[in-house]
C-alpha cells in the first residue's frame, strides 16, 4: 500500500483540480446555418464564407481575433462544422463579436475579403437564451439586408458523474488468531505509468467473516479520473491496531463493470449490492432549461448621500462621468439582465420625502409609478434613478428591511425552480433597522433570493460585513439563516487609481457576483429541483402595486 488514508477517506487527484474550480466552465459555441443575403451570389456561385469571431479585453476594451471557422462554399445557409471554446465566467461581462466574410482569396488578411456583416453580444446573452440558442439579425453594411445568425452554446462535458457503491463479503479469510477478521476494502485506481494511487478506503467492519460495508457516494473523477475503462484495483485487507493490516485478497475490475452491476470478487467473495449512478448538474443547466434570473434594485435616498447639486454628494449627477451608485448598478446589472428574457426590472428607492405631500417611504418606485415600477433595461433604470433625484427629497433614516421583504414576497410565490431572485442594495452608511433587517434575511435565506449589497462613499460599514455573514452565520431571535445569501463590498475597495471606471466596474461585478451560482445550486439541490430539459421563454414576473401591508464554465459555441 504505497499511500495511506483513514479508512472512510477519499482521494482527489491533482490532475483533477482544474476541473473542479467552480469559477471557470468551458462552453463549446456552435454556429448554426447562418443566412447570409449576398448579392454576389445572385449571378453565379456563392463565394466560400467565413465567420471570426472577435473578444474584447476588459482593461481597453479592444477586440482580438479568437478563432476562425471553416470556409464553407457553394450556400447561403452555412452550418459551420468549426466549434469555439471559450471559458465562461458567470460573473463577467464577456463581450464577443461576429464577423462574415466572402474570401476572395487565399489571404489571410481579412481586409482583402468582402465583408457581409456582424453580430454583437455577450456570451451571457446566449447562455441565458432558451436552450442556449440565440438568433440574431448581421448588421454592419448600412442599408442593406445582412441575413440572420444562430450560435449556439453548450457546456463541455467533464465527467460530472457520481457513484453510490456497496459492497458485502461472505466467508472471508480469517486472519485472527483468537477471533475472526476486522476487514474493510482499499480502491485504487491505475496510472499510466502501471502504479495505482489510493482513492478510498471502507469503514472497518469488526469480528465477523461476512462484512456488509456501509454504501458510500465517490466521484467518477477519483474513482478512475473519468475514464470508463480504466483498471481499479479493490484490496481487502484485515485491520491491526498496530497499522500491520493483514492482506486477504484483492481482485480489479473497472467502472463501466461496476456500473453494469458485474463485478463479483469469487476467490474470497467481494460482492458488489449495490451501484448508482448520479449525474451532477450545474448552473449552466438551470439557466439552459430556463430559469429566469430577476433582477431588482434599491437605492439609498438617505439625506446623508449630501444634496445631489452639489459635487461632493453622492448622487451628484455629473455630466461627464457616473457616479457610484450608477456604477455599482450598471456594472452588476448589465450581467444579470443577460438571463432575465424581457429585461423589464423593478427599480426601487427608500428614505426619501416624497410628492406631494412629504411623506418619507422606505419602499417606492423610481420611476414614479408605484403600481408599475419596472424599468426597462438596465438604461431605463439609471434614468428613472437620475429623475427620482430631481423630484424626492433626501430624508432618512436607512431601512433595509421594506425592499428585502417586498423582493421576498415574490420569492415566495415561485418556489418551483422557474425563477430566482436577485436584489441589489446600494446603500452609503449605518443601518437604522439591523434587527428587522437580520430577521429579514433570516426569513429570506429559505427562498429563492440573493441579497447583493454595494457600499459607496467612505463610511464605516461594520453592520453591512455583520450581514455578510462569511464569518458568523446570520440569526434573529434564535433562528439562523437556513444558508449564506448576502454578499457585501465597499465600492471605494474597486476603484481603479487611473480613473478607468470601466476597469472598476469590471472587478465589482466580478467580486459581488461570483458568489450567486452557488447560492443558487444550493437551494436547487437542497430542495431537490431538477433542471427543466424543455426550456419555456415564459417569465411570469408580478405586477402588483407596492404596498406595505401586500403579500434573482467552460462554454463551446
Amino acid at each position: 500500500m504505497a499511500e495511506e488514508l483513514e479508512p472512510g477517506e477519499e482521494y482527489w487527484p491533482e490532475t483533477s483540480l482544474g476541473a473542479l474550480n467552480r469559477d471557470r466552465t468551458r462552453l463549446l459555441q456552435s454556429l448554426i446555418k447562418q443566412h447570409i443575403v449576398n448579392s454576389r451570389a445572385l449571378s453565379g456561385p456563392v463565394p466560400p464564407a467565413v465567420c471570426v469571431l472577435y473578444t474584447q479585453t476588459v482593461a481597453n476594451r479592444e477586440w482580438r481575433e479568437f478563432g476562425r471557422t471553416e470556409a464553407i462554399s457553394n450556400t447561403l445557409n452555412p452550418d459551420f462544422v468549426r466549434k469555439f471554446i471559450l471559458d465562461y465566467f458567470f460573473e463577467e461581462r464577456q463581450n464577443l463579436r461576429f464577423d462574415l466574410y466572402d474570401l476572395d482569396s487565399k489571404s489571410e488578411n481579412l481586409s482583402k475579403h468582402d465583408f457581409l456583416g456582424q453580430m454583437y453580444c455577450t456570451l451571457g446573452e446566449i447562455v441565458g437564451s432558451p436552450g442556449s440558442r440565440m438568433e440574431r439579425t448581421l448588421m454592419g453594411i448600412p442599408g442593406k439586408n445582412c441575413g440572420t445568425i444562430i450560435v449556439q452554446a453548450e457546456e463541455l462535458g467533464n465527467c460530472r458523474e457520481s457513484v453510490l457503491l456497496q459492497f458485502c463479503g461472505n466467508n472471508l479469510d480469517k486472519k485472527d488468531f483468537f477471533g475472526k477478521s476486522d476487514p474493510f476494502l482499499v480502491f485504487s485506481r491505475s496510472n499510466e505509468d502501471g502504479t495505482y494511487t489510493i482513492c478510498h478506503k471502507t469503514e472497518v467492519v469488526k469480528n465477523t467473516l461476512d462484512p456488509v460495508w456501509q454504501a458510500f457516494k465517490i466521484s467518477v473523477r477519483a474513482l478512475c479520473n473519468g475514464d470508463y475503462d480504466r483498471a481499479i484495483k479493490i484490496e481487502v485487507y484485515d485491520w491491526d491496531r498496530d497499522g500491520g493490516h493483514d492482506y486477504i485478497g484483492e481482485f480489479k475490475t473497472s467502472y463501466r463493470e461496476l456500473s453494469k452491476g458485474q463485478s463479483q470478487f469469487t476467490v474470497w467473495e467481494v460482492t458488489l449490492l449495490s451501484c448508482l449512478i448520479d449525474v451532477e448538474v450545474t448552473f449552466l443547466d438551470y439557466i439552459k432549461g430556463g430559469t429566469q434570473l430577476n433582477f431588482t434594485v434599491a437605492i439609498d435616498f438617505t439625506a446623508s448621500n449630501g444634496n445631489p447639486s452639489q459635487p461632493t454628494s453622492l448622487h451628484y449627477m455629473n455630466p461627464y462621468q457616473l457616479n457610484a451608485y450608477a456604477m455599482a448598478l450598471r456594472a452588476v446589472g448589465e450581467i444579470i439582465q443577460d438571463y432575465d428574457s424581457d429585461k423589464i426590472f423593478p427599480a426601487l428607492g427608500f428614505g426619501a420625502k416624497l410628492p406631494p405631500d412629504g411623506r418619507v417611504s422606505h419602499e417606492f418606485a423610481l420611476n414614479g409609478n408605484p403600481g408599475n415600477p419596472y424599468c426597462s433595461g438596465i438604461e431605463g433604470v439609471i434614468e428613472a434613478y437620475y429623475q427620482s433625484l430631481k423630484s424626492v427629497r433626501l430624508y432618512g433614516p436607512t431601512y433595509f428591511s421594506p425592499v428585502i421583504n417586498h423582493v421576498a414576497r415574490y420569492a415566495s410565490l415561485i418556489k418551483d425552480g422557474s425563477e430566482y431572485f436577485i436584489l441589489l442594495i446600494i446603500s452609503d452608511g449605518v443601518i437604522s433597522d439591523m434587527a428587522q433587517t437580520k430577521e429579514s434575511i433570516v426569513n429570506a435565506s429559505c427562498l429563492p433570493m440573493s441579497i447583493i449589497i454595494v457600499g459607496v462613499g467612505s463610511a464605516e460599514f461594520d453592520e453591512m460585513v455583520e450581514l455578510d455573514g462569511d464569518e458568523v452565520r446570520i440569526s434573529s431571535r434564535g433562528r439562523f439563516a437556513e444558508r449564506d445569501i448576502v454578499q457585501f463590498v465597499p465600492f471605494r475597495d474597486y476603484i481603479d487609481p487611473r480613473g478607468n471606471h470601466i476597469q472598476s466596474m469590471a472587478r465589482l461585478a466580478k467580486d459581488v457576483l461570483a458568489e450567486i451560482p452557488d447560492q443558487f445550486l444550493y437551494y436547487m439541490r437542497t430542495r431537490g429541483i431538477k433542471p427543466n430539459l424543455t426550456p419555456s421563454a415564459y417569465s411570469s414576473k408580478p405586477r402588483t402595486a407596492l404596498s406595505h401591508s401586500a403579500e434573482s464554465l467552460q462554454t463551446q459555441i
